[in-house]
């Protein structure tokens, strides 16, 4: 049985407002972004649906780093600690510009430079492109000065994922490791074989879309077992302190839970979170939904007890 979460969150009830977003949810982005829509118009849609400008007081600039496009959002001062941030969206849609309500908490309220990396996508870039672009992302933050335990490396979804994979790489290639992980609803096991199956339904994912992204991302020749596919298989020792937080409405729910039962049972210092009644990366909503205020919150929390955050 995998592990129960050691944190539950006090009831943050918006009844209403939770009816509404998911209503929305399941229109606008369940019931479109699946196959048979095009990859192109599902990007398109998503764009549509979540872009939005920097939070107030963020400077929010387009860069590049390690050979990629990626956009930092810094509060004023100068952030001693860096937070490198891979976006989700199955590694075939999103950018950074679609996840700014989460990149801009994470650099208002921990005082720390974003890096959003605009790593390449399927079908284009199958598997291990973004994963070559995210650790290049992470060499070139150390050539820049900073040490790794002022980096942090997170993501939602496919970037939870990609957050995994990336950190057991650079342990393979003895580079340091960052000082911490943070995931939101990641992916740790692409065979889709214990999805969870919510009473309540999940109002984000698409079944259809998570078989897409798996034929679409996982190259013919890799089992989607495969440790440096699926995280879970992996040998976990040697991870950062983790954080992970996930819905209990939501396919992936199991990925979470297993998860962490394999990487606690090996020493890793993992914090999980489960939020009753909520979605996929409902963080999204942050600044209109108080239970993603209080995750957020929660983050801020767990980096400041790694020494990241500056108060």
């Amino acid at each position: 049985m995998p592990a129960a979460a050691e944190f539950t969150p006090p009831a943050l009830t918006q009844p209403l407002l939770r009816g509404v977003l998911r209503g929305g949810l399941r229109l606008l982005f369940r019931s479109l972004v699946r196959p048979p829509t095009p990859i192109a118009l599902q990007r398109g849609l998503l764009r549509l649906l979540t872009i939005s400008a920097a939070a107030r007081g963020i400077t929010c600039t387009r860069s590049t780093i390690g050979g990629r496009p990626c956009e930092w959002q810094r509060p004023p001062g100068e952030p001693t600690s860096v937070f490198l941030y891979l976006h989700g969206g199955a590694y075939l849609i999103g950018s950074p510009a679609t996840h700014r309500a989460i990149t801009g908490a994470l650099a208002k309220l921990g005082n720390l430079a974003v890096c959003t990396l605009d790593y390449r996508l399927a079908p284009e870039h199958r598997y291990p492109a973004a994963l070559e672009d995210s650790v290049a992302a992470y060499k070139a933050l150390l050539a820049a000065g900073y040490r790794a335990e002022q980096i942090v490396i997170g993501g939602d979804s496919a970037g939870g994922n990609l957050a995994l994979i990336t950190a057991l790489r650079l342990q393979e290639s003895g580079l340091p490791a960052p000082r911490a992980l943070v995931c939101f609803s990641p992916v740790t096991d692409f065979s889709l074989r214990q999805l969870h199956k919510p009473p309540a339904g999940d109002p984000l994912l698409n079944p259809a879309w998570l078989e897409q992204a798996v034929k679409l991302y996982c190259p013919a020749d890799m089992p989607p077992q495969d440790p440096r596919l699926s995280p879970v298989y992996a040998d976990l020792s040697a991870l950062p302190p983790t954080l992970i937080q996930v819905g209990s409405d939501e396919l992936l729910l199991n990925d979470s839970l297993r998860f962490a039962e394999r990487a606690k049972a090996a020493g890793v210092e993992l914090q999980l979170e489960v939020y009753p009644g909520l979605w996929h990366v409902f963080q999204a909503h942050v600044g209109l939904l108080h239970a993603a205020d209080f995750a957020m919150a929660r983050v801020i929390s767990f980096l400041r007890t790694q020494g990241v955050c500056d108060e």
